[in-house]
């Protein structure tokens, strides 16, 4: 594996506790009947999703990471892909999170864009991929 896939690795596997941490903290909404989550099914929904997003795409880009080395793309190529299959374990679930984060919205804000940035840059980078990889 190149330095650069390492490190981009590195950099996710550091974001795992993040996930964990939002885990229990998703759990401890529920058991203490934190207002603004169980009441917000909009809010609460949003929120599994990110949540859920978040931990599936860190794994599918630690994947897919295995893979960008062996691809038959130049190094910018590389870049690109290692940058675009990274970003939307990122962008994704902020567009969850962040566009009902008030405990009183009840529909996303405009920041729910983010996750269509995320789901853009997941189609970018596995698509680019997997052209290099045939």
């Amino acid at each position: 594996m190149s330095p650069a896939s390492l490190s981009t690795a590195g950099v996710l596997l550091i974001t795992v506790p993040t996930i964990a941490f939002g885990g229990v903290s998703l759990l401890a909404f529920l058991m203490r009947d934190v207002p603004g989550y169980r009441d917000n099914p909009v809010r609460r929904g949003l929120w599994r999703a990110g949540h859920a997003h978040a931990g599936v795409l860190v794994l599918f880009s630690l994947v897919a990471l295995l893979y960008v080395d062996q691809a038959d793309l130049s190094d910018a190529w590389k870049t690109l892909v290692r940058t675009s299959i990274v970003a939307a374990p990122i962008l994704m679930p902020l567009g969850f999170f962040l566009s009902v984060a008030r405990p009183s919205d009840r529909k996303p804000s405009k920041l729910i864009y983010l996750a269509m940035a995320g789901g853009a840059s997941l189609a970018v980078g596995t698509l680019t991929l997997g052209i290099g990889l045939l």
